[in-house]
Parts: structure tokens; sequence; C-alpha cells
């Protein structure tokens, strides 16, 4: 179950100094999700706003609006004829100025994470291993995944 706890301690970002995120629930754009809007800053983040309805700071959860499971092997050759796909999303959006004196933009951040039905009993470690690696390797990299979003150097 996707329940952000308040505060959200951030990772580690260039120029940002011990950030936090206070969030409150926030209506979601539709049935299949849970929202979160961020209310207040913590650490140093100058020139950083939380959210407003100008500038929006919030983080969202999706799952699909109708599970799909696996249908009957094949009778005679025993293999699946499909292998359909149960998709969620994390999506994280922030209201930023594109220039000086202009309207905010959404910047977004969307996590697809597509699951083979069945995959959820057969193999529940190799997801959690996946999703493990996967946030691993985004905490870990989260400051050079920030640069590079800023200077463009992979």
């Amino acid at each position: 179950m996707f329940s952000l706890t308040s505060p959200v301690t951030g990772l580690a970002q260039t120029g940002l100094t011990s950030p936090t995120y206070t969030t409150t629930v926030d209506t979601p754009p539709n049935s299949y999700a849970k929202q979160w809007a961020v209310t207040a800053l913590g650490g140093t983040q100058t020139g950083v706003l939380a959210h407003s309805v100008a500038a929006p700071f919030t983080i969202a959860m999706f799952r699909p609006q109708t599970f799909k499971s696996l249908s009957p092997v094949n009778a005679v050759t025993g293999v699946l004829r499909a292998v359909p796909i149960n998709s969620y999303k994390v999506i994280t959006r922030k209201g930023v100025l594109p220039l000086a004196g202009q309207a905010y933009k959404d910047a977004r951040i969307t996590t697809i994470i597509d699951v083979p039905a069945g995959s959820d009993l057969a193999d529940p470690s190799s997801l959690r291993a996946m999703l493990s690696a996967h946030f691993g390797a985004v905490s870990q990299q989260s400051a050079g995944i920030g640069d590079t979003t800023v200077n463009g150097v992979l």
C-alpha cells in the first residue's frame, strides 16, 4: 500500500541541504490514484516553493483501473496464449519557471512499473528485487540525475 509519511526526507542534490517535504493528502486525479501535495519545505532549498495553484508540487501513485489476469494455457501446447501487463505509475510534478516573469509550467517525473499478470504470485521476490535495484540506483544517483537535468551532461 502506497502511503506517504510526512515529512518526506529528500535525497542529496547539489545546492539543497537536508531537504524535507511536508505533505498532506490531496484530491487525486481519479479514483484509481492517491495523491499528496507538498505543503512545506525543510532544510535549505533557496528559491523552491511549496505547492500552490500556480506552481503545483504533488506526488501521486496510480494503479490499473482494471486488473488483468492470466488466461488458461493452450490445451494442446501447454503455453500461455498471452501475458497481459498491469501498469502502475508514480508521478511527481512541480511547477517551474521557464523564464523569470513568466507563468509556471509543470515539470514531471513518471515512473511506470509494468508487471506481467501472474508474476505477483509466481515470482514476487523478483518483482521486489527489481524495484529495490531501481529505486536504490535512483537514490544512489539522485544528485547525478539532478546535475544531468540541469547541465545536460550524462
